[in-house]
């Protein structure tokens, strides 16, 4: 198993936690199955940005992002250089430290708390 902490998120994990995640599966997928409810409007298809997380530890360590996954990347609120939609991100054996932005580009979020 590989150790993922996911940083303080105001909603969707306000301690932050750290999970262990099965390599081969996606970011957002682990995520999902730990209870932290990250958006993912596209159900995973890499066809919108709200499954966008910044990985600050062990970005290096991933795969590469495709071509469609970085045209995408381009129009995610508050992209930096290590940032990647959780979808297109598989985990490896190595422990990753991801922070979930703050806000997500999604018109039509249902359930949103103000």
């Amino acid at each position: 198993m590989t150790q993922i902490i996911v940083l303080p998120h105001v909603e969707l994990c306000p301690e932050g936690v750290v999970i262990e995640a099965q390599p081969g599966r996606s970011l957002c997928d682990t995520l999902l199955e730990h209870g932290i409810e990250i958006e993912h409007a596209c159900e995973k298809s890499c066809a919108c940005t709200t499954c966008h997380v910044v990985v600050r530890e062990g970005f290096d360590v991933l795969d590469p992002a495709e071509e469609t996954e970085e045209d995408l990347l381009d129009k995610a609120w508050g992209l930096e250089p290590t940032s990647r939609l959780s979808c297109q991100t598989i985990v490896k054996g190595e422990s990753l430290v991801v922070e979930i932005p703050r806000y997500t580009i999604n018109m039509a979020k249902e359930g949103h708390k103000k």
